[in-house]
């Protein structure tokens, strides 16, 4: 996995850089200073993951990531901050680190980018309702929507769960809602999608698929009682 660590504190660079030295398959090509800096190494290198400071001079962390659009790399937020977090994961970054950054905490944030790597899969739409098309590696696999458990925002990337396994977009939620069905795949959450007709149980606040459970957001609680109709 190819990384470049974005901070305009030289200290900061050098820690970050050392923790990121205990994941072996983790290469930090590139260290930059500024928001500028990475924008010129972006035109003529390709990386899979940016460790990007938020507070910098000029335009900051989260000026960039818009900047970068919708196929930039995923990026790991690591600031000093908390204020930030909310708009960080709005803008479906992989990850939010709070320094000071701990080895425990980072190889966290590591294996979560690498889950959504790891499938290197994208969204390829189909006319029918029925199925979509995923691409699984160098495979386009067609995929029943019966067999979408439920959807899963996580970074740039959108968790597609069936029984047996999930298959990572490079997506939006939003743009995977406009996909499914409107009868059977109901939002409940800012980042999670479930098939009604998948629904086991309500409770405590969540629904449960296949034992796990699953947060209703109080914004989406009154869609959801419509939507199942529930006997009295």
């Amino acid at each position: 996995m190819n990384s470049i660590i974005v901070d305009d504190n030289k200290i900061a660079r050098i820690t970050l850089r050392q923790i990121a030295s205990i994941v072996t398959d983790l290469v930090v090509a590139k260290e930059c200073e500024s928001a500028a800096e990475v924008v010129d190494y972006l035109k003529a290198n390709t990386v899979d993951l940016i460790l990007l400071d938020i507070e910098m001079p000029g335009m900051n962390g989260i000026e960039l990531t818009k900047n970068l659009g919708s196929k930039r790399p995923l990026i790991i937020f690591t600031t000093s901050k908390k204020d930030y977090a909310v708009e960080a994961f709005e803008l479906n970054v992989a990850d939010y680190i709070v320094k000071p950054v701990t080895p425990a905490r980072f190889v966290q944030a590591i294996e979560k980018a690498r889950d959504l790597l790891a499938s290197n899969s994208e969204e390829v739409t189909a006319n029918d309702d029925e199925f979509m098309f995923i691409r699984e590696s160098n495979i386009i696999r067609r995929l029943k929507m019966d067999e979408i458990l439920y959807a899963e925002a996580m970074g740039d990337y959108v968790k597609l769960h069936t029984t047996q396994k999930f298959y990572a977009i490079h997506s939006t939620l939003r743009s995977v809602e406009a996909r499914l069905p409107a009868s059977n795949f109901l939002r409940i959450h800012r980042s999670f999608i479930v098939a009604i007709n998948k629904i086991d149980t309500i409770q405590e606040g969540s629904v449960i698929v296949k034992e796990k459970p699953i947060p209703i957001a109080d914004s989406y609680r009154a869609a959801l009682s419509k939507k199942i109709n529930i006997v009295q």
